[in-house]
């Protein structure tokens, strides 16, 4: 069977088993029939859960899809959506889709700068924003933008003097769409009728850790099948209610809240704002949930924290029943046999420790957990699921619509991300690198064919630029770190530092960890201190300070952070493979890493080659043994103002620990 005959006969069986739904408009369609009663969505607004049921959400969707129609929007349009997560930019997506355009969710915390390359190089006629502040960005950089030609916003506070010729309220776009039902809804019927596997389904831009983010399109196979066989793996049906909470643009986002919502027809929630979302996350109890590494460490941080102010006797009854947890609480969950008195001992435990804590964090109910997007310390890992809390890994990509690999239930570990998802096929190439095909491959990098070429090859295999192998016996990946960051030492020994960093982030009190060491004979590390651990324990020991950079410089803060640094160096120590990546030497930065100053993505993960570059001066005093650095850092105000902070840092030693040669070991 040839290369199109495969192709074909593959898309065939997908629309056989997906029963012809083949565009996310279809699957609102009959959710809005088969699930028409049940709720879709809820959104809480001045501390009040509103819902809509399917129903109601279709005849939403419907209002602005031929409001869009009545606006001018054509087939193929882009339409750019910037906001946080709330059931009106849902529908938006749904109802772009509806009329062929392709939505294009922007990272709302982008400054105007990132927002313009990217609606410049999508070349977006509408924008749908939230609020005045992301209506401000879009006017600032207007200029730039020559196909733009209309927005609406949806928050009307503060709008009512700016130019309304090309600025529309959400609401009167609905509107004028009912208003003009009969003019327009054989058009949008026929637009619909028209969508298929091929069909566009979603742009995303990917974090850009490399260098300008690029355009990921993603069809309606890509979204639709790696939902219908996700749900499927974990048994998800029209029960589960999730959170949504996460950046829009970000594909998790997408595929749990728009993708797997729409398939299997579950309620999305969203937080009322940020600062609410702990507090709705504790009231909605979701049963399903997804979050990257950075939020895990957060709440256990926040736990920490609040086991440290606890009274005696509380503090030595979590400690006493949290140790029993990280002896059997992952048997239990994993099915495995575990005597009666431990059993006991664990239900007991419960009652008095796991389920009120599982209660305070908001995931009492959850029944599959899932984290993603970085590895996740072991330790981490390991605390959530004793507390009998499913969770497990995957690993994917954007470009893989998120599913490369997952863990079965009683098939989950720390140190592997599971096996091959349904219907993904994965090999490692001579080098260690890891590849993968599937339904889910993304159809191609928007204006970027050298790109699309370089990472998707004419079989459909793509290149992850991550390293890793199969492990013999079980079949489970494991990933080693991007395969760009893995490297050797001077005494060729491994070099991986992501390894040692999520070994480091475990402690509450540090926030981000970045190694360094490739081709030299030893490692040395950055820190950032997380303020809100360090500036509780500060507090409670009545040390007074006045900035993140002061609290940084405190002597008692790095004694600390190199007692966690030593701790660490004794347990890399222990495995022959990274022994290598020990730390030698180390510093805590003066500010933290942030994405505004370009050190981070908007998903949080590190910039290397920013980092290394903007703080080469850094990295040089820790090689020459210098015990002080004085240095000036570029800061990004809130506001997008430029400043200046200078500091004088105080560079550490650090212990190793003896163990046999990794380059011994690796041969």
């Amino acid at each position: 069977m040839g290369a199109g005959e495969r192709e074909e006969y593959n898309l065939a069986q997908s629309s056989q088993a997906t029963g012809g739904l083949s565009s996310i408009p279809a699957l609102l369609q009959r959710n809005a029939t088969q699930f028409a009663d049940k709720t879709a969505y809820r959104e809480k607004e001045f501390g009040i859960w509103q819902t809509w049921t399917w129903a109601e959400a279709e005849k939403e969707i419907e209002a602005l899809a031929l409001g869009l129609i009545n606006l001018g929007v054509n087939e193929g349009d882009f339409i750019a959506i910037i906001g946080r997560n709330r059931p009106y930019f849902y529908w938006s997506m749904v109802a772009a889709q509806s009329v062929g355009a392709v939505p294009v969710p922007v990272y709302q915390d982008s400054a105007a700068e990132e927002m313009g390359y990217v609606l410049g190089h999508c070349g977006a006629r509408f924008v749908i924003a939230e609020d005045q502040e992301q209506v401000d960005k879009v006017i600032d950089i207007q200029d730039q933008l020559h196909q733009f030609e209309h927005m609406i916003y949806l928050d009307q506070r503060g709008m009512r003097k700016y130019d309304h010729h090309t600025l529309h309220r959400f609401v009167d776009i609905q509107e004028q769409g009912r208003a003009a039902y009969y003019e327009w809804i054989e058009d949008l019927n026929a637009r619909r009728a028209k969508l298929n596997y091929d069909s566009t389904c979603v742009m995303l831009y990917t974090s850009g850790t490399t260098g300008k983010p690029k355009g990921v399109v993603l069809s309606n196979r890509n979204i639709i099948e790696s939902a219908k066989n996700s749900c499927e793996f974990d048994n998800l049906t029209q029960k589960e209610e999730i959170l949504a909470y996460l950046p829009m643009a970000w594909v998790g986002d997408f595929i749990f809240s728009l993708g797997q919502a729409m398939w299997a027809g579950f309620c999305v929630n969203c937080p009322e704002s940020p600062d609410t979302m702990m507090t709705d996350l504790r009231e909605i109890g979701p049963t399903y949930y997804f979050a990257p590494p950075r939020v895990f460490e957060t709440q256990l941080t926040s736990v920490m924290i609040r086991m440290e102010d606890a009274g005696r006797f509380k503090r030595r009854m979590f400690h006493y029943f949290m140790d029993h947890a990280r002896k059997v609480g992952g048997k239990i969950l994993d099915g495995k046999p575990v005597g009666f008195g431990d059993r006991l001992k664990y239900r007991l435990g419960d009652l008095m420790c796991y389920g009120p804590l599982k209660d305070t964090l908001g995931f009492g109910r959850v029944r599959v957990g899932y984290t993603a997007g970085e590895a996740i310390g072991p330790e981490i890992f390991d605390f959530y699921r004793s507390l009998g809390i499913n969770l497990k890994q995957l690993y994917g990509q954007t470009e893989a619509s998120v599913f490369i690999t997952v863990q079965p239930d009683g098939e989950v570990r720390a140190d592997t991300v599971g096996v091959p998802a349904p219907d993904v096929e994965i090999r490692i190439d001579d080098n260690g690198e890891i590849f993968y095909r599937s339904p889910g491959v993304f159809v191609e990098y928007f204006n970027n064919p050298d790109s699309t070429a370089s990472t998707k090859d004419s079989e459909g295999w793509v290149a992850t630029g991550d390293a890793g192998f199969f492990e013999e016996g079980t079949g489970h990946l494991r990933i080693i770190d991007r395969a760009k960051d893995v490297g050797k030492m001077a005494d060729g020994s491994m070099f991986a530092p992501k390894y040692v960093e999520n070994k480091l982030k475990f402690y509450p009190d540090i926030l981000e960890a970045v190694l360094f060491g490739n081709g030299k004979d030893r490692c040395v590390a950055f820190i950032n201190i997380d303020l809100t651990a360090v500036g509780n324990w500060a507090e409670r020991n009545n040390i007074a300070y006045a900035s993140y950079q002061e609290l940084a410089g405190h002597p008692r803060v790095l004694d600390t952070i190199q007692e966690h640094v030593e701790t660490v160096n004794k347990s890399v120590a222990a495995d022959p493979m990274l022994s290598g990546c020990q730390i030698h030497r180390f510093l805590v930065l003066h500010k933290e890493l942030d994405a505004d100053d370009g050190e981070m993505t908007r998903t949080r993960k590190v910039r290397r080659v920013v980092v290394a570059d903007k703080f080469n001066d850094l990295v040089e005093a820790l090689y020459d043994g210098s015990e002080t650095v004085s240095t000036v850092t570029e800061v990004t105000y809130e506001d997008g103002r430029k400043g200046a902070i200078k500091a004088t840092l105080q560079l550490r030693d650090a212990k190793v620990f003896p163990t046999q040669s990794a380059k011994v070991a690796a041969e």
